[in-house]
């Protein structure tokens, strides 16, 4: 496969903005990413945080890397998506995919019973003293770095249009 520059370069007109944020929008529909926030003028679109599928589900769009999708399988992993869109000096737009990957971090595996009748891990009161913005920060995920084989496939499908 052929490995396109990231960001991309949009060879359009001053006035081809719209169709160029228009079509970013529509690439991330097509791979099933809800779109948390888009500012037209600031050229910057953040996607909710999707989690990715696994080899059982490989009907399902995800990362095209058969190891990634090897980890997704075993482990919880989830996406999250940023497009920025920057004018060119020459006429034109570059576009930059950036594909944040996420491990969900878990004090022990959800459905484990080993252990469960002796030692229990839950609490049995519930008290949540403090909200926290998980836009901000989220306790439960870690980040992993950035999935480049997904970041290569939204800039094919985006070139395709």
């Amino acid at each position: 496969p052929v490995k396109h520059p990231n960001p991309v370069f949009v060879p359009l007109g001053e006035n081809d903005y719209g169709p160029v944020f228009e079509k970013a929008l529509e690439v991330l529909g097509d791979y099933g990413f809800e779109i948390a926030n888009s500012n037209r003028y600031d050229g910057r679109i953040d996607t909710t945080p999707r989690v990715s599928p696994g080899l059982g589900l490989f009907l399902k769009s995800g990362s095209p890397d058969i190891y990634e999708r090897l980890l997704s399988t075993y482990q919880t992993y989830r996406h999250r998506v940023t497009v920025q869109i920057q004018p060119a000096e020459q006429g034109g737009y570059f576009l930059e995919f950036i594909v944040r990957k996420e491990l969900e971090d878990l004090p022990r595996p959800i459905r484990s019973t080993v252990g469960g009748a002796v030692f229990r891990a839950e609490l049995t009161v519930d008290r949540q003293t403090e909200v926290i913005d998980p836009t901000i920060y989220d306790p439960a995920w870690i980040y992993r770095g950035r999935d480049e084989a997904l970041e290569q496939e939204l800039i094919r499908r985006y070139r395709c249009r």
